[in-house]
């Protein structure tokens, strides 16, 4: 995995941008079935789902009963479809390599978190914006 740091710009065509996502999502019904291989597969999916896409890790981290991801996106990326393709891609292949897995009926919730971290404050955006009326 590319090291990337949290506060550096992403220069897409016409856009600059820095658009850092924390999401969480878990098993279906929080089971604890992330570990070991299963864990190790999930991290590769999920690294060739993010190279495909040109999101960057900035952090991962998979416990067995949930998955914590937090990725630099594009201004054209939307948080619900980058969740799908990544729950979608990882449940196809980790039931169909790992068939106790097939014991639950689906192996993600639908639900998920997200949140948007800033680098820099609300304060700090309007201060600089009124400052640039001098």
């Amino acid at each position: 995995m590319v090291a990337f740091t949290p506060d550096e710009y992403r220069h897409e065509g016409n856009a600059i941008s820095l658009l850092n996502y924390h999401f969480v999502f878990i098993p279906k019904r929080r089971k604890k079935v992330l570990v070991n291989e299963i864990a190790e597969r999930l991290q590769q999916i999920i690294c060739d789902v993010c190279n495909e896409n040109r999101w960057k890790i900035i952090a991962m981290e998979i416990m067995p009963d949930h998955v914590h991801l937090f990725l630099n996106a594009k201004p054209t990326d939307n948080p619900s479809q980058m969740m799908n393709k990544i729950k979608g891609r990882a449940s196809h292949h980790l039931r169909k390599e790992f068939p106790e897995l097939l014991k639950l009926p689906t192996l993600w919730t639908p639900s998920y978190f997200v949140s948007t971290a800033e680098n820099i404050s609300t304060e700090s955006v309007k201060r600089y914006i009124e400052q640039q009326r001098d």
